[in-house]
């Protein structure tokens, strides 16, 4: 899987990585019912997200909340709506 080769090849600590890795599985857990039905689109959102999480994360990172809201935020800003629906907000 794509996304586990991005996440594993950063040079993040293990106590950061895993902040990281709780941080993309709570994002997704958000957004995934957007691209239910379409692998390919799920897949590319899925290393979207990864890459939205290391921008987010630092080596000092010690709570995923605060990675997973601004990784959601990039991934709102890069699809810019296209996989909400009128009126929908991205819920964090």
């Amino acid at each position: 899987m794509r996304v586990a080769k991005i996440l594993a090849g950063c040079t993040y600590g293990p106590e950061t990585l895993k902040v990281i890795g709780k941080a993309f599985d709570e994002a997704w857990a958000n957004i995934a019912d957007h691209f239910a039905g379409d692998a390919r689109r799920a897949d590319a959102a899925r290393e979207r997200l990864a890459h939205a999480i290391l921008i987010a994360a630092s080596e000092d990172s010690r709570e995923s909340e605060p990675i997973k809201n601004l990784a959601l935020q990039i991934m709102a800003l890069s699809y810019r709506g296209s996989w909400l629906d009128p009126g929908e907000k991205i819920s964090h």
